[in-house]
Order: structure tokens, then sequence, then C-alpha cells
């Protein structure tokens, strides 16, 4: 048999891989339930009793219903792998909580609790073990030239090219491209105008077309996307708006029957995310007043009245959510000077008191803003706030600069955690922490924040370099 008669053979196969998938994951979730009665030192004979049987029925009659309700075996050829252990993570947390109402509702007292530990922590490894070997398996199959995808890209520009370049780019993407179509351009992998592609598929093994063109209202795509929708070809569309956004969250909702594009996700749009991020501030803030601040307030203020004439706090204009300047407070680390509102601190900065140094570097000139996290004008987490007059100047310079006032400024950020804090020198670094910031209004997610504040909290033990 020859290579492309082989390769046509296997990717019609490729419909099995979902139940592959599925029987895999029964098989590792029964042998992980035999296997947590080894780890909880129980007998095996209890394996024969109606509780066990029970549960371990349930068990995988819920995998089946959550393995579909989550897409389980969805196993997109550019996906990152992350992603799909993510969901099984999700599906594997669910299995257990809804066998844990099975057992409280049918009062099974006996089953015991470690052994249920057991079972879920076996379950998650196995299961994910699996996912990683099933993955790679498939990625060095497509290296080898199975289960691989023809593809014809329907015009010839630049958007062509780097969604070409982007599935030829690895060759475990299973995907091979045959050339391009396109009425304006011509090369040596352009195979014709687009009035010619209905010939050319009818007569080539093709499996996925992709349109990456400026104008979809022709006969020709008209009658090339019928020709697809008879013969079992599917059809990509390829909408470039990277000359407006770099995300990689952008988001399709459908008004009626109208779609309607918006620029990026943004998870705080959602009311519930927003209660959660703000009564998680006001929580975590009240513990640390209640703890920690109503006896190192006091010690810091006495500091900074001895360290130079002037106030306690140092106060300032700052831009926060949607552009609206607030006061932002913070101890005073400086001599009383009238550049404050227009020059960043430098290292070595002349301005900063002995005391000053010592509050920058371990980021306890900052608590004061906690004060501002009550008030409601920052979170925790979030864009760090800029001055007034760094708002105006960069929001010319860079596009996009003002989408990190979607969300609340925070005390720390996730630009910060990633050696994006203190002074920006140039341009080229407020782009970088800018990126930074928006990533972080795009993938918000409680454990998100959670993790910027414990790097931020190490950060601080270990000396950040860019304090200062």
């Amino acid at each position: 048999m020859s290579r492309k008669r082989r390769s046509d053979y296997i990717y019609g196969y490729s419909r099995y891989i979902k139940l592959f998938g599925l029987l895999l994951d029964l098989v590792l979730l029964n042998v992980s339930y035999i296997c947590s009665y080894v780890i909880s030192n129980e007998r095996f004979s209890e394996l024969g009793s109606q509780d066990a049987r029970t549960v371990l029925v349930f068990s995988n009659i819920i995998w089946c219903f959550l393995a579909s309700y989550f897409h389980a075996y969805r196993f997109l050829r550019l996906e990152p792998i992350e992603r799909i252990l993510v969901r099984n993570f999700r599906l594997v947390f669910y299995l257990m909580a809804l066998v844990f109402v099975i057992i409280v509702g049918l009062k099974y007292n006996d089953v015991s609790r470690t052994r249920l530990l057991a079972f879920s922590s076996l379950v998650f490894v196995t299961t994910t073990l699996g996912r990683i070997g099933f993955v790679t398996i498939l990625k060095n199959l497509r290296r080898k030239g199975y289960n691989f995808r023809n593809v014809v890209i329907i015009g010839a520009g630049k958007t062509a090219s780097d969604i070409r370049e982007t599935l030829s780019g690895d060759l475990s993407y299973g995907y091979r491209v045959l050339g391009f179509f396109d009425n304006d351009l011509e090369g040596t992998e352009v195979l014709g105008k687009i009035e010619e592609a209905v010939p050319y598929i009818s007569t080539n093994p093709v499996h996925e077309i992709y349109m990456a063109m400026q104008n979809y209202d022709s006969p020709e795509v008209r009658e090339l996307t019928g020709y697809c929708e008879r013969n079992f070809i599917r059809i990509r569309f390829v909408p470039d708006f990277r000359n407006f956004t770099k995300s990689r969250k952008v988001e399709v909702s459908f008004y009626g029957s109208i779609p309607v594009m918006s620029l990026r996700k943004e998870p705080l749009e959602y009311p519930l995310n927003r209660i959660l991020k703000y009564g998680f501030d006001v929580i975590f803030t009240a513990i640390l007043f209640v703890t920690i601040f109503w006896w190192l307030f006091p010690v810091l203020i006495v500091l900074v009245k001895l360290s130079s004439p002037g106030p306690v706090f140092f106060k300032q204009q700052r831009s926060g959510k949607n552009n609206r300047s607030f006061w932002c407070y913070k101890f005073r680390t400086m001599t009383v000077n009238n550049l404050s509102d227009e020059m960043q601190a430098t290292r070595d900065d002349v301005r900063i008191t002995a005391i000053g140094k010592v509050l920058r570097k371990t980021s306890l000139d900052e608590l004061p803003q906690f004060i501002n996290v009550l008030k409601g004008d920052m979170s925790i987490v979030g864009p760090r706030p800029h001055m007034l007059k760094h708002t105006r100047e960069y929001s010319e310079l860079i596009n996009n600069y003002l989408v990190r006032h979607f969300a609340k400024a925070g005390i720390t950020g996730w630009a910060q955690v990633n050696g994006f804090r203190g002074e920006t020198k140039n341009v080229e670094e407020m782009e970088k922490r800018v990126e930074f910031d928006i990533w972080y209004i795009e993938n918000w997610s409680f454990l998100l924040d959670l993790k910027i504040i414990w790097k931020t909290l190490t950060l601080v033990i270990f000396k950040d370099k860019n304090a200062y």
C-alpha cells in the first residue's frame, strides 16, 4: 500500500480516536477504583458489596456524561496539552463531587473516606498520564505522515501565508498544505484562480479549506462553500483582526443570527466574578488590618516622620478603571519635592530618604493602598496605576495602552511579578508591561489572583531587583 493510500486509510479511522480515549479512561477509572482498596488497606472481598458495586457503576456512568459535556476527547491539533489537562482536572473534580453526593444521598456511611481520597487521586494521576501518552502517540503518528489532513487555502496574501506557516510549522499537527487559490496573486504555490478550486478538490483528496480573503461575497466563494458542504469537506474562515488587537481571547457572540466579534474575552465582565474578586479584596484587607496593620502602621508612621520633614502619607492622582483618576496613597519615601508628579523614581535617586529605601525595597510603602482597596478605587491584584502624566504620554505612543484600564488598578499585578515593576526606561518596556496587563484582563481567574499574590510575597522576601 502506498504512503498516500495508507495515510488516507488511517485518516478514515480517526473518528474512532474519541471512542478509544473513552475506553482507555474507563479502564483506568476501574483499575484506580480497585487499587484504592490496596492503598486504604481494605479487603478485596469488599469489592463485591452492594455499596462498592453501586459507587463503581455510578462512577462509570458519570464519567461518560461528564466526558461528553467537557469535550474530554476533543484533541484539537493545535491545542496546547495544558488545556487538555485542565479539562481533565475539571472532569475528575466534578466526578468526585457527584460521587460524594451519591454516597451521602444513599447513606453509604460505611464507604471509607480514605478510599475515596485514594480513588480520586489515582483517577486524576492515571488519566492525566493517559492523556499525555495518548497525545504523544498521536503527535508521533502525525510526524510520520499518518492521520494527516490535506489543506487548501483560498487567498494568497499575508494572512494566507501566515496560516500556512502555522499549519506547516510542526509536523505533529498533521497538516499538509497543498497550495493556494487566488484571483489576483500569482506564485509557485498558487494553484489557480478561486473558480478553479472546485475542479481541483473534486479530483484531489482535500480534507479542509481555509478561507483567508478580504471579500467572501462572490459567486465563486458561494459555489465553493456549497460544494464543500455537500462533500464533507470542512471550511475554516480566517478573519484578520491583528491590526486591532494581539489578543488570543477574541470572542464571537450571536445576536439572533448575526455574528458579533469582541476583540477580547473579559472574565471580569461577569457579575459573579466581580463579586468574588471584590469580596476577596474586602475580606483579605480586613484580616490584614485586624491582624497586622493595627500595630505596623503606627511604627511606620513614626519612622517616616523621623526620616525627613513633611507629611506621613504621599498621595498622588493616578489613572484607574475606565481612566477615571483617583487619589492613590503611599507612605512617603522621598523628601518633599516638586518633581513627584513628573518624574519616576530611579535607581540611587537622591530624593529617596534612608527609611524610604527600606520601605521601597520591602514594598511596605505600598501598604496604604489597602485603604484604596476598601474605598473601591483599587483591587489587590490588577494593572498598576500610573501617574496621569504617563497615561497621557503613553496612550499617544501605544495603541492599546488604555485597554489596561478596563479593570481596577491593583497593588500588585501580573506585569510586576514578571519583571516589569518600578521605573519604565523606554516605550518598549511600557509596551511589554501593557501586554502583561492585557493578558491578565483576558485571563483573569481567582486562582490567578492567588498565584500573583504568592509570587509577590516571594519577591518581597527574596528581594526584587527592580524594587528601588
